[in-house]
């Protein structure tokens, strides 16, 4: 069994709120059968991989940690919902601010996005939007980690590794993209052939990019003031 099978099966245990005792009873197995499964000592059949499946409602492949969708879909481009379709919702619950800061890094996003697609290459859209996946993951293990009663279980890397270990992926997505930024192979990517549909200066900007110029604009300023970086004249 891989190694994914025991942290989900306990995590679904814990979210629907049942001991071990009351959830082995329901899969026709002993406690302590089932505590061996869910840290990994023995490795289970099909048959009861099946019952596991029916019992919590999700697919075996989400239980082997095969897919994050829980009937086992396949994401498509299609399925994934607009950055915007929450938003009613949120100024709902009277807070502006996330509604104001998602637009600033989305907007920025759709730029950024953009020009990855001039570039025409594949290994620098991989990169740098593996350098962003990480960022996000990070603060969403933050935010997660503040109601003590959320199930670590859910995440398969421990929290107290996790800032160090994606810090470290983070870095070496920056290296690989910057050195197909400047035209160099690295690992066997191949960089940008040709630099010139990304020419940009705020001009360039604020005519390709009417509506999300003064976003980009902002979250420079805004990014640049945090990191307190201060130009010495000389």
């Amino acid at each position: 069994m891989n190694a994914h099978f025991p942290r989900i099966l306990t995590l679904l245990r814990k979210e629907k709120g049942i001991s071990q005792k009351q959830a082995a009873a329901q899969l026709s197995i002993s406690q302590a059968l089932l505590s061996h499964y869910e840290k990994g000592i023995r490795e289970c059949g099909l048959d009861f991989m099946v019952r596991c499946a029916d019992f919590y409602g999700v697919s075996c492949d989400y239980l082997l940690g095969r897919t994050p969708d829980r009937q086992g879909s396949t994401l498509r481009v299609e399925d994934i919902p607009e950055p915007d379709s929450q938003e009613r919702e949120n100024r709902s619950m009277g807070s502006m601010l996330p509604v104001l800061n998602k637009k600033l890094v989305a907007n920025s996003l759709n730029i950024l996005f953009d020009l990855l697609g001039k570039a025409k290459n594949k290994a620098m859209v991989a990169e740098v939007s593996t350098f962003l996946m990480l960022a996000v993951y990070r603060m969403i293990r933050v935010v997660y980690s503040v109601n003590p009663k959320n199930q670590e279980a859910m995440f398969s890397m421990p929290m107290s590794v996790t800032g160090p270990y994606a810090d470290a992926a983070m870095q070496i997505c920056e290296a690989n993209a910057l050195m197909l930024a400047r035209g160099q192979s690295i690992n066997g990517m191949e960089p940008v052939k040709d630099p010139e549909p990304l020419a940009l200066s705020t001009d360039l900007i604020m005519q390709n990019y009417p509506l999300f110029s003064s976003s980009f604009f902002n979250l420079v300023q805004t990014a640049e003031a945090r990191i307190g970086f201060k130009e010495r004249r000389r």
